[in-house]
């Protein structure tokens, strides 16, 4: 080894080559890009190349080798650890981290059960690289001394990595134009800028956001309140105050999805009590409703149900904008004698609920502190579903009415595990672990729900109650499209399917009212806040919200994802392709371009609201800007 004479930029050539073989085939192996030609395969292959010469390159400016080695040693690690990250991340959400939720580190102490399913010894390998350069340092021979190094070179190089650079965004923008006004769209960015450019973007981008709130001057909001405006769905006369009066309860049905309601699994029935309820005379039972949540999960959902806003695509707003001025379904409550409040056995801090509550003007919160919680009656997150209800129904009786209660469930929670004593169906037999436990705590569930009904009638809440319970978030998450396919006897999960797997459940229970029924819409979560608040005679109409009252004629069968992704009672709009929804056929994409030019213009007026805090500049009693804001 002594005798073979190294070129002088081994150490430099070894990292940016191992680093860029490391991270094309973790592309490959871990993540679930759908790539559809040539052309993008060759820009997901080429596209971490500029980040790695730039960052690798700055090496050059260190005059001694062991400076020099020591940083590149260090920008491995620090990049192998980033990647690393996104991998972890999207085993568990299909999707890529943003800086917002890298910051997030007071929830980590919560998700000990969630990481460890999702971490495994053979995850060794994505340090690998640092391992090769650590080896190629000590074998390799030292130069002796100072090395120079000519400005010429420099930049040369450099010239290198900016030319690869706009290599790379040249391709990328023929291949997808507009490809950086997508910023919700992480999938689209990593496959054309790269996991590393990503990044830098994502920083630049949450800066952009931070400087709106601090230039927002309130003059934004005349074209965001136009649209609402104009978009405005009439109420029902019939519907509008029916219930007036009624206590609200309000259950956020954790990772619910639609796919296990009246179905069975190897013969099991997996969801009874909820079945009985989608034909009940007391219940409007929703069969085409989904969830719009991002990175957010169950806090998102919170967020999208008492603001009628969507959550942002990069992050939660529970964490991002915790101190904003916010119009609350809360609030509005609270404003018409209502005692606010939501039941969750969780710890205060855990989503930056303690913060963000006061924001939405909750007036009490129930965290784990108001609960009896054991070791033999929690598991995974907390406090065990059944006694959460059992113990929440007792608090109510305490509580001042007319009240709004809203519930946050657990135990259907990934990893999906359950003591042996809660189990009430067997396993599934796919080949995921995930998915054939999801129907055992989905049964469980269940039966909570059960349960909690028979609480409230036992302590005379029933009767005078409006019971709403939805699914927050999906379950299952793409990774598991293989397991699904079996469950649902397809061949396939594809991207149109995936979409509608987006569907949740929608209970609105007025016991006694005889008004159930079925009702063949297209709504999502953002549709809850004026839906709810129109049934109990409350007036939204000078609200800033972007959903629609479910029960007026005027609701359009239209659903908005926070990815870009829609669905209505015609189109399916996923994965870049538009499809006839009735018979899943690819069809011309001018067809749905209106509907994605209107969720494009949805999106950006949801977060240039929450971006530039501008409802602090809003009357939401008059429907006018505050005195002053124009002047």
């Amino acid at each position: 080894m002594k005798s073979l004479k190294w070129p002088k930029h081994s150490i430099l050539a070894i990292a940016i080559i191992a680093t860029w073989i490391k991270t094309v085939i973790v592309y490959y192996t871990s993540f679930d890009m759908e790539i559809e030609n040539a052309m993008q395969n060759f820009i997901l292959i080429i596209n971490p190349l500029s980040f790695l010469l730039f960052i690798y390159g700055l090496s050059l400016f260190f005059k001694s080798t062991k400076a020099r080695n020591r940083f590149v040693i260090t920008m491995s690690i620090i990049l192998s650890f980033v990647l690393y990250v996104n991998v972890g991340f999207y085993r568990f959400y299909n999707d890529f981290i943003t800086l917002p939720v890298l910051f997030q580190t007071s929830n980590f102490g919560d998700l000990g059960t969630s990481v460890g399913a999702i971490i495994n010894w053979l995850d060794i390998l994505y340090f690998v690289d640092i391992i090769i350069l650590i080896i190629a340092v000590k074998m390799i021979p030292k130069l002796q001394g100072q090395l120079s190094i000519r400005k010429e070179f420099r930049r040369a190089y450099f010239v290198l990595a900016m030319a690869m650079l706009f290599l790379n965004l040249g391709l990328a923008e023929t291949e997808r134009p507009q490809l950086l006004t997508r910023a919700f769209d992480r999938e689209l960015l990593i496959k054309n800028i790269g996991t590393y450019n990503y990044h830098l973007y994502d920083i630049y981008v949450q800066s952009k956001s931070s400087a709106q709130r601090a230039l927002a001057d309130g003059s934004e909001l005349v074209e965001v309140d136009n649209y609402v405006q104009a978009n405005q769905a009439a109420t029902n006369e019939e519907m509008f105050g029916k219930y007036n009066g009624r206590n609200l309860i309000v259950v956020s049905l954790e990772s619910l999805q639609s796919f296990v309601i009246n179905n069975e699994m190897n013969g099991e029935v997996v969801t009874p009590f909820l079945n009985s309820l989608t034909n009940d005379q007391d219940t409007y039972y929703l069969n085409d409703f989904y969830h719009q949540t991002g990175l957010g999960k169950t806090s998102d959902s919170e967020f999208i149900v008492e603001n009628s806003l969507f959550g942002l695509g990069r992050g939660a707003v529970f964490f991002t904008h915790g101190g904003n001025t916010y119009n609350s379904m809360a609030e509005k409550l609270g404003e018409n004698g209502y005692f606010t409040n939501v039941m969750h056995s969780n710890n205060a801090s855990f989503w930056n609920r303690d913060m963000i509550y006061k924001s939405l003007n909750i007036d009490k919160f129930y965290d784990i502190n108001s609960y009896e919680v054991t070791d033999e009656n929690s598991v995974n997150w907390g406090l065990k579903d059944i006694p959460f209800f059992e113990q929440s129904a007792e608090l109510m009786t305490q509580m001042q009415q007319p009240f709004y209660s809203r519930m946050i469930t657990l135990t259907n929670h990934f990893p999906f595990t359950l003591d042996e004593q809660d189990i009430m169906i067997p396993e599934y037999n796919s080949n995921s672990g995930t998915l054939n436990r999801y129907f055992q705590t989905v049964r469980y569930l269940d039966e909570s729900i059960k349960i909690f009904f028979e609480e409230l009638k036992e302590k005379g809440l029933y009767d005078n109650s409006i019971i709403v319970m939805y699914g927050d978030h999906y379950g299952i998450s793409e990774n598991h499209n293989k397991a699904m396919a079996m469950y649902l006897n397809k061949e396939e999960i594809t991207a149109y399917d995936s979409a509608l797997l987006q569907s949740v459940p929608l209970f609105i229970h007025v016991p006694g009212s005889g008004d159930g029924q079925v009702i063949d819409k297209t709504a999502g979560q953002i549709d809850l806040r004026p839906t709810i608040l129109h049934l109990l005679g409350i007036d939204t109409s000078n609200d800033m919200q972007l959903g629609e009252d479910i029960f007026s004629e005027e609701h359009e069968n239209f659903v908005i994802f926070r990815d870009g992704r829609f669905v209505t009672d015609e189109l399916v709009y996923a994965g870049e392709v538009c499809y006839d929804r009735a018979t899943g056929v690819e069809i011309g994409i001018e067809v749905c371009q209106p509907f994605i030019d209107r969720a494009s213009t949805e999106l950006q007026y949801s977060d240039e609201i929450i971006n530039g805090d501008l409802l602090r500049f809003y009357d939401a009693k008059t429907g006018n800007l505050k005195q002053g804001v124009l002047e």
